[in-house]
């Protein structure tokens, strides 16, 4: 398996390249140079089959011979062997055609762990045999980095700084980050927004001196196999309602568009999806685009469901690039253009065709409360904000009733309790693992909106030797 990047300059690299790249030198994405496919026979093997053997299949025709079976083999059933359900990403039936897919049943209780768990361990195992070591840098609006920081935390031949935006997570979020005290952690509380900390981790990646004194790789989605990790859940929940031979449907809440990417890889790899929703909330961006065509940067609001205030969507550069039939000059054109003029817009042929797939619902903080509120009344389940909005969406799009439709709860309820004790009355718990919590000390660095103090501050904080 080679990949490319969507901006089309690149080096074409093999998986254990693209793992430790992250971003590519041009500034683009790495994708597959063309995609695996599994047959209607193949899909229908899996069925009854546990979620580390389906793993293992999904991803063993990404991975190519970069890590020998026995070994990957290991790795995934040790990423997901924390999980507190045996199912690891257990379907849950809100009504006749309609479930959640609950992806929080890891260590920091977001859909995150679900690929991160895994990456970290990949680069363990990587970084190990080549007696190398490096430095990650990541930005998140919340999830990401406990995730990311749970999965690095310890290791010997990693070194994690990781931005948010100051005062704009919820305090569960930021304390599942800043309360753990490992020597090769470090929290940045930046200045500014999420996109701020999105920005200026690729202002790193893009200077490449720096990039190249500090070992610089991402734990971000902007990673390749964070993707190839997620593809995973949809295959197994598509299989386990049925698929191929029923038809299914997700509803995904995105902000960064990378969940999503990874349910549109399946279907590229032989899932037979109808319809993927996107799920937006007041800073709807994406659903804007798939409304009109174009992709316009308004201010970022903070909202109930803060890990989706985002306005510029990594990862939608992947889909972007196959609509624009994988031309990767024209892609480095459209998006030097978007960041200079906050816009862009694609043809009617594009956006007719990315229709035919993506239909797109923009879900408010009143609609999402009153979407807790009422999927408690009706079925007794707490959902999280972020959930709530990909239940709103899936609830208004038509589908055939013979579709099967997956709402991904992305977040446990318990770290948004004042939005989910606002709608319900119920103040969810944490579970036992976290239920400490507010008790911890904290560590968090803050620092302003500033490429030069924040390559500063890792330049100084890094264990890699000889670095600048």
């Amino acid at each position: 398996m080679k990949y490319v990047s969507t901006r089309g300059s690149a080096p074409i690299l093999d998986f254990e390249q693209v793992l430790l790249a992250g971003l590519a030198e041009d500034g683009g994405l790495y994708v597959p140079q063309s995609w695996p496919q599994f047959s209607a026979d193949e899909l229908r093997a899996m069925r009854g089959l546990s979620y580390v053997e389906i793993a293992r299949r999904v991803m063993t025709p990404f991975i190519g011979d970069a890590i020998a079976p026995a070994d990957f083999a290991r790795i995934v059933e040790d990423a997901y062997a924390g999980f507190d359900h045996k199912a690891v990403t257990p379907l849950k039936q809100l009504d006749q055609n309609f479930w959640v897919l609950e992806l929080f049943h890891g260590p920091t209780l977001a859909f995150k762990d679900v690929a991160l768990q895994l990456l970290g361990r990949l680069f363990d195992h990587v970084l190990t045999k080549r007696g190398e070591r490096v430095t990650i840098v990541g930005a998140t609006s919340g999830d990401t980095g406990s995730a990311a920081i749970e999965a690095c935390r310890d290791r010997a031949s990693i070194d994690i700084f990781i931005l948010h935006p100051r005062g704009r997570t919820s305090e569960v979020q930021r304390r599942q980050m800043t309360t753990v005290l490992s020597s090769n952690v470090h929290n940045i509380a930046l200045e500014g927004t999420f996109d701020d900390c999105q920005d200026q981790v690729k202002a790193m990646f893009n200077d490449p001196a720096f990039r190249a004194s500090q070992r610089l790789s991402a734990v971000n989605s902007i990673n390749w196999a964070r993707i190839m990790a997620q593809i995973v859940y949809y295959i197994a929940a598509g299989v386990a309602l049925g698929a191929p031979d029923r038809r299914i449907a997700f509803s995904v809440p995105t902000g960064n568009f990378g969940n999503v990417y990874a349910a549109y890889a399946a279907k590229q790899m032989g899932l037979p999806i109808e319809k993927l929703v996107v799920g937006s909330n007041r800073n709807d961006i994406l659903t804007r685009f798939f409304n009109s065509g174009e992709m316009k940067i308004t201010g970022v609001e903070p909202s109930l469901s803060p890990s989706m205030d985002i306005q510029v969507s990594s990862n939608f550069e992947r889909l972007l690039f196959d609509m624009m039939d994988r031309d990767g000059r024209q892609l480095a054109e459209t998006m030097t253009s978007f960041r200079a003029s906050g816009s862009f817009a694609v043809g009617d042929n594009q956006l007719g065709n990315a229709k035919q797939l993506f239909e797109a619902h923009r879900i408010d903080d009143a609609q999402t409360q009153d979407i807790i509120r009422t999927i408690h009344a009706e079925t007794g389940e707490i959902l999280d904000p972020h959930t709530a909005v990909g239940v709103g969406a899936g609830r208004a799009v038509s589908l055939d009733p013979d579709i099967a439709l997956i709402a991904l709860a992305c977040a446990h309820p318990a770290k948004f309790p004042d939005a989910v004790e606002q709608a319900t009355g119920i103040r969810p718990a944490l579970p036992r693992h976290l239920a400490d919590l507010y008790e911890r000390e904290e560590r968090v660095t803050v620092l302003p909106n500033d490429l030069a103090a924040l390559q500063k501050y890792v330049s100084e904080k890094t264990r890699l030797k000889g670095a600048a």
